[in-house]
């Protein structure tokens, strides 16, 4: 017999992947004077998102967690104005980056709802 168990929600792997990703598509940009410094913050807004996520639930306290957890909306919404600037600046990629953006803006969300209910 077999059972029917519902895949296993796991947001730490679902912001490691997102990282990942980042890191892949920063890969296929053009190394220039423009696009330099905005993978370089992206990259480190993006990333930061699931490091901070797993400080949060290795908390010392509620007040540490609900902070841990304040800064990975803060990451996400930072990664959102990064995606921004590389699409003005490659339009080629626009699509790339509404994809990413999409993908931010329910990590965002996400975030915003926990940081609701631990409240």
């Amino acid at each position: 017999m077999t059972e029917n168990k519902k895949p296993k929600y796991d947001l730490e792997d679902r912001t490691a992947i997102f990282s990942e990703t980042i890191i892949d598509f920063v890969k296929s940009l053009k190394d220039n004077n423009i696009n330099r410094p905005l993978v370089n913050q992206i990259l480190r807004s993006a990333t930061s998102i699931g490091a901070n996520y797993m400080e949060a639930n290795g908390a010392s306290s509620r007040r540490d967690f609900h902070n841990k957890i304040c800064i990975c909306k803060k990451e996400c919404n930072e990664t959102k104005y990064w995606l921004r600037l590389i699409a003005k600046a490659n339009p080629e990629k626009y699509d790339d980056c509404k994809k990413l953006w999409q993908e931010v803006q329910e990590l965002t969300m996400i975030f915003a709802k926990i940081i609701v209910s631990s409240k």
